[in-house]
C-alpha cells in the first residue's frame, strides 16, 4: 500500500533553542557568512527528503502562513532565504545552504518580493546586492525572527519539566515494551525523575529531536536503513537489541496454524505494516534476503505492532513482530514462532540525543547509559 506522497515540507531547520545557547538573537547584525555562526541545520531537510523518496505516508505540512489583507500570504521561510542571501551575496551558495534547487529558492525569493510589493535584490551587480527596500526589510526581517524565536524559546521553558525531568519521543512499541522498565531502573539510579513520554512514529520522532522538542528519541536501527542525522551533531547509544519475529498462533497440538514459507496453492494470509512504516522497511529487507520467497497474501496491514499483535492472537494470520512486545504471549504459549531463525531480523535500540543541549542531568545520564550500553557487532 503506498500512503500519500509528501506535497509540502517545511524544509529549513529553525534555530536553536535560545535557552539551550544562552543566545537569543540568532539573526542580529549585517556580518558576512564567514564570520557569522550558520544558524540552519540540513540532518532534518536530509531525512525528509529521503522519506519522500520512498513516498512517505506522512503528510509534513507547511507551518501556518501569514494572510495579508489581499488574500496572499508570505511564510517564514522566504525570509529565511531572504536573509541567507544577504549573508552569502550568490543564489547558488545561498540555495545550498538552504538544500533547495537554486530554481526553487530564486522562486521563493521572488514570491518574496511579490509580498513586499517591491525588488528586494539588486540583481543587476554581481555579486547581488539588497536594494534600499531589501535593507529596510532586512532590519525588519532579522528583528521579527528573532521575537518569534526568543518567545518560542520561553514558551519551551515553560513547558518543560521541573528538576530531573526529561521529554522522551519514541515508536508506540518502545513506549510500550522498553520504556517502562528503563524508567524504572533510571530512577534506581539517580533518584526520582519526571518524564513525559510521547509515543509517535518514527518520522513525528524525529522531527520533534531536530526541532529541540525533546531530550531524548528512541528508535530503532538497522544498518542498511539508517536514520538519516548528522552523526555529530545527533549522538546516538545502544541501549538494547530487539528481533523481529515471524509469529501466528498455535494450532490444537501447539504447532503454528501458518508455517513459513507457504505454498503458492495456499498462501499465508499476512498481517503486515504499510510499507513506508519503519517496521515495514525492515520487512521488506528481510524478505529480500531470504533464499526461499515465501508465499503471503495481504490481509490486514497498521503501522503498530499492537495493532499486527491483537489480530495475529484472534487467529488472522501470521505477522513479524517485535520480540519485546510478545515475550510473555510466547512464554504462554499463546503465539508460536512460524518460521526457522533465517526468518527473522535483528535490529538496535537506540537512543539519540542533539549535543548540542548541555542540560546538565541529561549530560549525568548520558554518560551513565554510554558506560552501559552494550556492544553491537
Amino acid at each position: 500500500m503506498t500512503g500519500a506522497a509528501l506535497t509540502s515540507c517545511r524544509l529549513s531547520r529553525t534555530p536553536r533553542d535560545a535557552e539551550r545557547s544562552g543566545e537569543h538573537r540568532r539573526f542580529q547584525g549585517k556580518d558576512s557568512v564567514a564570520t557569522q555562526r550558520p544558524v540552519f541545520d540540513a540532518s532534518l531537510v536530509a531525512y525528509l527528503t529521503h522519506f519522500a523518496s520512498v513516498e512517505s505516508h506522512t503528510r509534513f505540512e507547511t507551518p501556518a502562513p501569514y494572510y495579508t489583507q489581499n488574500g496572499s500570504d508570505m511564510e517564514i521561510k522566504w525570509i529565511e532565504d531572504f536573509i541567507a542571501l544577504s549573508q552569502y551575496q550568490s543564489f547558488s551558495r545561498a540555495a545550498e545552504f538552504r538544500n533547495v534547487t537554486q530554481s526553487g529558492f530564486s522562486r521563493r525569493i521572488q514570491s518574496l518580493e511579490q509580498w513586499v510589493g517591491a525588488d528586494l535584490i539588486d540583481r543587476s551587480s554581481f555579486p547581488p546586492t539588497l536594494t534600499p527596500a531589501g535593507q529596510l526589510f532586512r532590519e525588519a526581517a532579522v528583528d521579527i525572527l528573532g521575537k518569534l524565536f526568543d518567545t518560542r524559546a520561553i514558551i519551551r521553558i515553560d513547558q518543560r519539566m521541573a528538576g530531573k525531568g526529561l521529554q522522551i519521543a519514541a515508536g508506540h512499541t518502545i513506549a510500550l515494551s522498553f520504556l517502562p522498565a528503563w524508567l524504572k531502573a533510571l530512577t534506581a539510579r539517580f533518584g526520582e525523575v519526571r518524564a513525559r513520554v510521547i509515543p509517535t512514529n518514527v518520522h513525528d520522532s524525529i522531527l520533534m529531536l531536530v526541532n529541540g522538542n525533546c531530550e531524548l528519541m528512541f528508535a530503532y536501527h538497522h544498518p542498511e536503513l539508517p536514520l538519516h542525522l548528522d552523526p555529530v551533531r545527533y549522538e546516538h547509544l545502544t541501549v538494547g537489541v530487539d528481533v523481529l519475529l515471524p509469529v501466528c498462533r498455535p494450532n490444537a497440538r501447539g504447532a503454528p496454524m501458518f508455517r513459513l514459507p507457504g505454498t503458492a496453492a495456499r498462501p499465508l494470509p499476512l498481517i503486515s505494516y504499510t510499507e513506508t512504516s519503519y517496521f515495514g522497511r525492515c520487512l521488506a529487507l528481510l524478505l529480500s534476503r531470504v533464499d526461499t520467497t515465501p508465499a503471503l497474501r495481504p490481509h490486514y496491514e497498521s503501522d503498530m505492532a499492537e495493532v499486527l499483535k491483537k489480530l495475529v492472537l484472534e487467529g488472522e494470520g501470521i505477522a513479524w513482530l517485535p520480540k519485546s512486545s510478545i515475550v510473555a504471549e510466547l512464554d504462554a504459549g499463546e503465539l508460536v514462532l512460524a518460521g526457522r531463525d533465517t526468518w527473522s531480523l535483528e535490529v538496535e535500540l537506540r537512543a539519540y540525543r542533539d549535543a548540542s543541549n548541555r542540560n546538565e542531568f541529561l549530560d549525568m545520564l548520558w554518560r551513565h547509559l554510554r558506560a552501559a550500553s552494550p556492544a553491537v557487532d
